[in-house]
Protein backbone atom coordinates (compact mmCIF):
# COMPACT_ATOMS: atom_id res chain seq x y z
CA UNK A 1 0.00 0.00 0.00
CA UNK A 2 2.91 2.68 0.68
CA UNK A 3 4.08 1.80 -2.46
CA UNK A 4 1.19 2.38 -4.42
CA UNK A 5 0.41 6.10 -2.93
CA UNK A 6 4.22 6.66 -3.35
CA UNK A 7 3.85 5.92 -7.30
CA UNK A 8 0.60 8.29 -6.66
CA UNK A 9 2.49 10.93 -5.45
CA UNK A 10 5.12 10.56 -7.71
CA UNK A 11 3.04 10.96 -10.86
CA UNK A 12 1.00 13.91 -8.87
CA UNK A 13 4.60 15.49 -8.60
CA UNK A 14 5.55 14.89 -12.38
CA UNK A 15 2.11 16.22 -13.62
CA UNK A 16 2.51 19.66 -11.92
CA UNK A 17 6.32 19.44 -13.40
CA UNK A 18 5.10 19.45 -16.57
CA UNK A 19 2.24 22.01 -15.97
CA UNK A 20 4.69 24.56 -14.82
CA UNK A 21 6.30 24.12 -18.20
CA UNK A 22 3.18 24.95 -19.97
CA UNK A 23 3.26 28.28 -20.36
CA UNK A 24 -0.53 27.85 -22.07
CA UNK A 25 -1.80 25.79 -19.08
CA UNK A 26 -0.74 28.35 -16.86
CA UNK A 27 -1.96 31.02 -18.73
CA UNK A 28 -5.64 29.59 -18.91
CA UNK A 29 -5.57 28.08 -15.37
CA UNK A 30 -4.76 31.48 -13.58
CA UNK A 31 -4.57 34.76 -16.46
CA UNK A 32 -7.99 33.74 -18.12
CA UNK A 33 -10.24 33.09 -15.59
CA UNK A 34 -9.43 36.82 -14.08
CA UNK A 35 -9.74 38.12 -17.68
CA UNK A 36 -13.04 36.69 -17.43
CA UNK A 37 -14.29 37.76 -13.99
CA UNK A 38 -12.91 41.22 -15.08
CA UNK A 39 -14.86 41.54 -18.10
CA UNK A 40 -18.19 39.70 -16.80
CA UNK A 41 -17.62 42.26 -13.35
CA UNK A 42 -17.08 45.67 -15.42
CA UNK A 43 -20.76 44.80 -16.71
CA UNK A 44 -22.48 43.48 -14.03
CA UNK A 45 -21.28 45.89 -11.31
CA UNK A 46 -23.03 48.97 -13.23
CA UNK A 47 -26.09 50.45 -11.20
CA UNK A 48 -29.18 50.29 -13.78
CA UNK A 49 -30.87 53.25 -14.94
CA UNK A 50 -34.53 51.48 -14.12
CA UNK A 51 -35.88 49.86 -10.88
CA UNK A 52 -38.02 47.03 -10.45
CA UNK A 53 -40.81 47.12 -8.02
CA UNK A 54 -44.03 45.60 -6.73
CA UNK A 55 -46.68 47.15 -5.73
CA UNK A 56 -48.31 45.44 -2.45
CA UNK A 57 -51.76 46.46 -2.15
CA UNK A 58 -53.13 46.09 1.41
CA UNK A 59 -55.64 48.64 0.64
CA UNK A 60 -59.36 48.20 -0.88
CA UNK A 61 -60.04 52.12 -1.32
CA UNK A 62 -60.89 52.94 -4.58
CA UNK A 63 -58.37 55.16 -4.52
CA UNK A 64 -55.66 52.47 -4.36
CA UNK A 65 -56.68 50.09 -6.78
CA UNK A 66 -56.83 53.21 -9.03
CA UNK A 67 -53.50 54.22 -8.31
CA UNK A 68 -52.22 50.36 -8.79
CA UNK A 69 -53.70 49.90 -12.09
CA UNK A 70 -52.50 53.22 -13.48
CA UNK A 71 -48.52 52.60 -12.20
CA UNK A 72 -49.00 49.19 -14.34
CA UNK A 73 -50.05 51.10 -17.34
CA UNK A 74 -47.68 53.57 -17.24
CA UNK A 75 -44.49 50.85 -16.55
CA UNK A 76 -43.14 50.23 -19.69
CA UNK A 77 -42.75 54.12 -20.40
CA UNK A 78 -41.41 54.89 -16.72
CA UNK A 79 -38.06 53.99 -14.97
CA UNK A 80 -40.47 51.71 -12.59
CA UNK A 81 -40.59 48.23 -13.93
CA UNK A 82 -43.46 46.94 -12.10
CA UNK A 83 -43.27 43.25 -11.21
CA UNK A 84 -45.89 40.65 -10.51
CA UNK A 85 -45.89 39.60 -6.94
CA UNK A 86 -48.16 36.90 -4.98
CA UNK A 87 -47.98 38.44 -1.60
CA UNK A 88 -45.62 40.40 0.99
CA UNK A 89 -43.25 37.27 1.86
CA UNK A 90 -42.91 36.20 -2.33
CA UNK A 91 -42.26 40.10 -2.73
CA UNK A 92 -39.78 40.27 -0.30
CA UNK A 93 -38.08 36.81 -1.65
CA UNK A 94 -37.27 38.24 -5.05
CA UNK A 95 -36.04 41.04 -3.27
CA UNK A 96 -33.58 39.53 -1.36
CA UNK A 97 -32.64 37.47 -5.07
CA UNK A 98 -32.18 41.11 -6.28
CA UNK A 99 -34.91 40.01 -8.51
CA UNK A 100 -36.59 43.53 -7.35
CA UNK A 101 -34.87 46.76 -6.31
CA UNK A 102 -37.81 47.58 -3.82
CA UNK A 103 -41.34 46.84 -2.46
CA UNK A 104 -44.00 50.00 -2.65
CA UNK A 105 -46.58 48.84 0.17
CA UNK A 106 -50.02 50.37 0.57
CA UNK A 107 -51.21 50.44 3.61
CA UNK A 108 -54.60 49.37 4.67
CA UNK A 109 -55.86 53.03 5.05
CA UNK A 110 -53.86 54.22 2.26
CA UNK A 111 -56.41 56.29 0.21
CA UNK A 112 -58.78 56.27 2.62
CA UNK A 113 -61.27 59.53 2.18
CA UNK A 114 -61.33 62.60 4.20
CA UNK A 115 -63.03 65.88 4.29
CA UNK A 116 -61.33 68.79 3.55
CA UNK A 117 -64.62 71.68 3.85
CA UNK A 118 -66.61 70.35 1.21
CA UNK A 119 -63.57 68.61 -0.41
CA UNK A 120 -63.03 65.09 0.25
CA UNK A 121 -59.72 63.99 -0.59
CA UNK A 122 -57.55 60.54 -0.78
CA UNK A 123 -55.08 60.78 2.38
CA UNK A 124 -52.28 57.96 3.28
CA UNK A 125 -48.63 56.97 3.48
CA UNK A 126 -47.49 54.86 1.14
CA UNK A 127 -44.24 52.46 2.42
CA UNK A 128 -41.08 52.36 0.12
CA UNK A 129 -39.28 49.11 1.10
CA UNK A 130 -35.99 48.08 0.37
CA UNK A 131 -32.91 46.04 1.61
CA UNK A 132 -30.49 47.62 3.82
CA UNK A 133 -27.37 48.62 2.85
CA UNK A 134 -29.32 49.50 -0.32
CA UNK A 135 -29.79 53.31 1.14
CA UNK A 136 -29.20 55.11 -2.03
CA UNK A 137 -31.49 52.93 -4.15
CA UNK A 138 -33.96 53.40 -1.19
CA UNK A 139 -33.48 56.94 -1.39
CA UNK A 140 -34.04 57.61 -4.78
CA UNK A 141 -37.06 55.22 -5.26
CA UNK A 142 -38.30 57.47 -2.05
CA UNK A 143 -37.79 60.18 -3.83
CA UNK A 144 -39.23 59.11 -7.16
CA UNK A 145 -42.45 57.93 -5.28
CA UNK A 146 -42.85 61.55 -3.46
CA UNK A 147 -42.57 63.50 -7.26
CA UNK A 148 -45.42 60.87 -8.07
CA UNK A 149 -47.71 61.36 -4.54
CA UNK A 150 -46.87 65.27 -5.13
CA UNK A 151 -47.86 65.65 -8.75
CA UNK A 152 -51.42 64.08 -7.43
CA UNK A 153 -51.29 66.07 -4.58
CA UNK A 154 -50.81 69.47 -6.90
CA UNK A 155 -53.54 68.22 -8.81
CA UNK A 156 -55.99 67.82 -6.05
CA UNK A 157 -54.83 71.38 -4.99
CA UNK A 158 -53.04 70.53 -1.62
CA UNK A 159 -50.01 71.57 -0.53
CA UNK A 160 -49.65 70.04 2.92
CA UNK A 161 -49.34 66.78 1.73
CA UNK A 162 -52.16 64.37 2.18
CA UNK A 163 -50.50 61.42 0.11
CA UNK A 164 -46.62 60.83 0.93
CA UNK A 165 -44.14 57.65 0.53
CA UNK A 166 -41.44 57.22 3.36
CA UNK A 167 -38.63 54.93 3.28
CA UNK A 168 -38.20 51.66 5.14
CA UNK A 169 -35.15 49.66 5.15
CA UNK A 170 -35.64 45.74 5.91
CA UNK A 171 -33.64 42.58 6.36
CA UNK A 172 -29.91 41.96 4.89
CA UNK A 173 -28.14 44.12 2.67
CA UNK A 174 -29.17 43.27 -1.06
CA UNK A 175 -27.55 41.36 -3.39
CA UNK A 176 -25.68 43.29 -5.77
CA UNK A 177 -25.68 42.11 -9.99
CA UNK A 178 -22.33 41.16 -9.43
CA UNK A 179 -22.71 39.01 -6.15
CA UNK A 180 -25.10 36.97 -7.96
CA UNK A 181 -23.05 36.50 -11.12
CA UNK A 182 -19.69 35.50 -9.03
CA UNK A 183 -21.18 32.25 -8.14
CA UNK A 184 -21.75 31.39 -11.35
CA UNK A 185 -18.71 32.53 -12.44
CA UNK A 186 -16.31 30.71 -9.83
CA UNK A 187 -18.97 27.59 -10.92
CA UNK A 188 -17.82 28.04 -14.53
CA UNK A 189 -14.02 28.46 -13.65
CA UNK A 190 -14.45 24.16 -12.13
CA UNK A 191 -15.94 23.21 -14.98
CA UNK A 192 -13.37 24.98 -17.53
CA UNK A 193 -10.72 23.16 -15.49
CA UNK A 194 -12.19 19.76 -15.18
CA UNK A 195 -13.44 19.45 -18.53
CA UNK A 196 -11.43 21.64 -21.14
CA UNK A 197 -8.27 21.16 -19.13
CA UNK A 198 -8.40 17.53 -18.43
CA UNK A 199 -10.67 16.27 -20.72
CA UNK A 200 -7.90 17.24 -23.69
CA UNK A 201 -4.86 16.71 -21.54
CA UNK A 202 -4.80 12.64 -21.41
CA UNK A 203 -5.18 12.42 -25.60
CA UNK A 204 -2.48 14.13 -26.26
CA UNK A 205 -0.20 12.71 -23.82
CA UNK A 206 -1.78 9.20 -24.98
CA UNK A 207 -0.83 10.23 -28.21
CA UNK A 208 2.71 10.81 -27.53
CA UNK A 209 2.47 7.67 -26.10
CA UNK A 210 3.00 8.38 -22.43
CA UNK A 211 0.35 5.06 -21.67
CA UNK A 212 2.35 2.79 -23.50
CA UNK A 213 5.47 3.59 -21.08
CA UNK A 214 3.27 3.24 -18.25
CA UNK A 215 2.42 0.06 -19.02
CA UNK A 216 5.77 -1.15 -18.83
CA UNK A 217 5.75 0.15 -15.22
CA UNK A 218 4.56 -1.13 -12.32
CA UNK A 219 1.52 1.86 -12.31
CA UNK A 220 -1.94 1.15 -12.56
CA UNK A 221 -4.90 3.22 -13.63
CA UNK A 222 -6.37 3.38 -10.66
CA UNK A 223 -3.29 5.49 -9.34
CA UNK A 224 -3.13 6.79 -12.56
CA UNK A 225 -6.64 8.27 -12.09
CA UNK A 226 -5.95 9.47 -8.56
CA UNK A 227 -2.70 11.39 -8.78
CA UNK A 228 -4.38 13.01 -12.20
CA UNK A 229 -7.39 14.01 -10.01
CA UNK A 230 -5.02 14.95 -6.78
CA UNK A 231 -3.03 17.50 -9.10
CA UNK A 232 -6.36 19.00 -11.52
CA UNK A 233 -8.10 19.25 -8.36
CA UNK A 234 -5.65 21.27 -6.86
CA UNK A 235 -4.88 23.77 -9.90
CA UNK A 236 -8.91 24.23 -10.28
CA UNK A 237 -8.95 24.63 -6.37
CA UNK A 238 -5.64 27.24 -6.72
CA UNK A 239 -7.50 29.21 -9.42
CA UNK A 240 -10.55 29.18 -7.34
CA UNK A 241 -8.59 31.23 -4.89
CA UNK A 242 -7.67 33.60 -7.13
CA UNK A 243 -10.83 34.82 -8.28
CA UNK A 244 -12.48 34.95 -5.09
CA UNK A 245 -9.51 37.17 -3.86
CA UNK A 246 -9.77 39.17 -6.92
CA UNK A 247 -13.36 39.18 -6.96
CA UNK A 248 -13.37 40.72 -3.20
CA UNK A 249 -10.62 42.99 -4.08
CA UNK A 250 -11.53 44.27 -7.51
CA UNK A 251 -15.58 44.20 -6.97
CA UNK A 252 -15.93 43.92 -3.06
CA UNK A 253 -18.00 40.97 -2.88
CA UNK A 254 -19.54 40.21 0.56
CA UNK A 255 -19.18 36.92 1.40
CA UNK A 256 -22.26 36.34 3.74
CA UNK A 257 -22.25 32.37 4.69
CA UNK A 258 -19.26 30.16 6.46
CA UNK A 259 -16.10 30.11 4.69
CA UNK A 260 -15.43 26.24 6.18
CA UNK A 261 -19.12 25.26 4.13
CA UNK A 262 -17.63 26.87 1.05
CA UNK A 263 -14.21 25.43 1.15
CA UNK A 264 -15.88 22.17 1.44
CA UNK A 265 -18.31 22.19 -1.39
CA UNK A 266 -15.51 23.93 -3.41
CA UNK A 267 -13.34 20.74 -3.03
CA UNK A 268 -16.01 18.32 -3.27
CA UNK A 269 -17.29 20.45 -6.70
CA UNK A 270 -14.07 20.67 -8.28
CA UNK A 271 -13.12 16.59 -7.31
CA UNK A 272 -16.48 15.97 -9.58
CA UNK A 273 -16.04 18.07 -12.39
CA UNK A 274 -12.47 16.61 -12.48
CA UNK A 275 -13.85 13.27 -12.56
CA UNK A 276 -16.44 14.25 -15.63
CA UNK A 277 -13.39 15.52 -17.24
CA UNK A 278 -11.77 11.93 -17.32
CA UNK A 279 -14.69 10.59 -17.90
CA UNK A 280 -14.75 12.59 -21.14
CA UNK A 281 -11.04 11.37 -21.49
CA UNK A 282 -11.89 8.57 -21.18
CA UNK A 283 -14.40 7.72 -23.88
CA UNK A 284 -11.92 9.88 -26.50
CA UNK A 285 -9.27 8.54 -28.63
CA UNK A 286 -7.94 11.58 -29.72
CA UNK A 287 -7.89 15.71 -28.95
CA UNK A 288 -10.51 16.24 -31.52
CA UNK A 289 -13.30 13.83 -30.07
CA UNK A 290 -12.25 15.28 -26.82
CA UNK A 291 -12.72 18.75 -27.67
CA UNK A 292 -16.36 17.77 -29.14
CA UNK A 293 -17.27 16.03 -26.41
CA UNK A 294 -16.14 18.75 -24.28
CA UNK A 295 -18.32 21.19 -26.12
CA UNK A 296 -21.31 19.03 -26.26
CA UNK A 297 -21.17 18.34 -22.85
CA UNK A 298 -20.37 21.79 -20.80
CA UNK A 299 -22.10 23.95 -22.88
CA UNK A 300 -25.51 22.74 -21.99
CA UNK A 301 -24.26 22.44 -18.26
CA UNK A 302 -23.25 25.89 -18.49
CA UNK A 303 -26.27 27.08 -19.68
CA UNK A 304 -29.11 24.91 -18.13
CA UNK A 305 -27.35 25.01 -14.38
CA UNK A 306 -28.35 28.17 -13.61
CA UNK A 307 -24.42 29.34 -13.51
CA UNK A 308 -24.80 32.42 -15.56
CA UNK A 309 -29.17 32.38 -15.74
CA UNK A 310 -31.24 32.35 -12.81
CA UNK A 311 -33.24 29.11 -13.07
CA UNK A 312 -36.95 30.58 -12.19
CA UNK A 313 -36.78 32.34 -15.72
CA UNK A 314 -36.83 29.22 -17.14
CA UNK A 315 -40.20 27.23 -18.10
CA UNK A 316 -41.01 24.11 -15.89
CA UNK A 317 -40.08 21.37 -18.14
CA UNK A 318 -36.89 23.07 -18.38
CA UNK A 319 -35.92 23.27 -14.79
CA UNK A 320 -37.08 19.86 -14.38
CA UNK A 321 -34.03 19.04 -16.77
CA UNK A 322 -31.64 21.44 -14.75
CA UNK A 323 -32.10 19.28 -12.05
CA UNK A 324 -30.37 16.17 -13.60
CA UNK A 325 -27.50 18.55 -14.48
CA UNK A 326 -24.28 18.08 -12.48
CA UNK A 327 -23.64 21.47 -12.54
CA UNK A 328 -26.63 22.86 -10.86
CA UNK A 329 -26.42 21.79 -7.11
CA UNK A 330 -22.74 23.16 -7.02
CA UNK A 331 -24.12 26.36 -8.58
CA UNK A 332 -27.20 26.21 -6.15
CA UNK A 333 -24.85 25.41 -3.39
CA UNK A 334 -22.59 27.84 -4.07
CA UNK A 335 -25.49 30.66 -4.39
CA UNK A 336 -26.72 29.60 -0.65
CA UNK A 337 -23.66 29.54 0.87
CA UNK A 338 -22.40 32.58 -0.30
CA UNK A 339 -24.93 35.10 -0.34
CA UNK A 340 -28.03 33.47 1.73
CA UNK A 341 -26.29 32.51 5.06
CA UNK A 342 -26.78 28.91 4.43
CA UNK A 343 -26.28 26.40 7.10
CA UNK A 344 -24.57 22.94 6.74
CA UNK A 345 -28.24 21.33 6.82
CA UNK A 346 -29.93 23.35 4.15
CA UNK A 347 -27.17 22.32 1.87
CA UNK A 348 -27.03 18.77 2.83
CA UNK A 349 -29.02 17.80 -0.32
CA UNK A 350 -26.50 19.90 -2.92
CA UNK A 351 -23.43 17.99 -1.13
CA UNK A 352 -25.63 14.76 -1.34
CA UNK A 353 -26.04 15.12 -4.95
CA UNK A 354 -22.81 16.30 -5.97
CA UNK A 355 -21.12 13.35 -4.37
CA UNK A 356 -23.87 10.94 -5.83
CA UNK A 357 -22.58 12.14 -9.66
CA UNK A 358 -18.97 11.93 -7.97
CA UNK A 359 -18.99 8.79 -7.38
CA UNK A 360 -20.99 7.91 -10.57
CA UNK A 361 -18.66 9.65 -12.92
CA UNK A 362 -15.25 8.22 -11.18
CA UNK A 363 -16.97 4.63 -11.13
CA UNK A 364 -17.65 4.85 -14.86
CA UNK A 365 -13.71 6.64 -15.30
CA UNK A 366 -12.27 3.85 -13.78
CA UNK A 367 -13.92 1.08 -15.99
CA UNK A 368 -13.27 3.16 -19.32
CA UNK A 369 -9.62 3.14 -17.98
CA UNK A 370 -9.29 -0.36 -17.44
CA UNK A 371 -9.18 -1.03 -21.28
CA UNK A 372 -6.25 -1.95 -23.37
CA UNK A 373 -5.21 1.88 -24.07
CA UNK A 374 -4.47 2.58 -20.47
CA UNK A 375 -2.40 0.82 -17.67
CA UNK A 376 -3.84 -2.15 -16.17
CA UNK A 377 -5.77 -1.88 -12.65
CA UNK A 378 -4.39 -3.87 -10.22
CA UNK A 379 -6.82 -4.60 -7.03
Amino acid sequence: MKKYWIGIFGQVRAQQKRFVRDKMALFFTFLFPLIFLLVFGSVFSNDSTSFNIAIVNNSQTEFAKSFVKNAKENSKDSILKIKDVKDMNDAREKMKRSELNGIIELPSDFGAIKNNGNHPIPTGTMNVIYSKGSEQTGGALVAVMNQITNSINSQMGQPEAPLKAVGKAIGDEQLKSFDYMFTGLLTFSLMSMGIFGLANQIPAEKKRGLYRRLRAAPFTSGQLIISTAIHYTTISLLSLVMMVIAGTLIFHFNMRGDWALFVMISVLSAFMTVGVGLLIAGLSENEDQSSSLSNLISFPMMFLSGTFFPLHLFPEWLRSVAQFIPLTPVTDGFRLIMTEHATFVEVLPQFGIIAAWTFAVYFLAIKLFSGNNYPRIVK
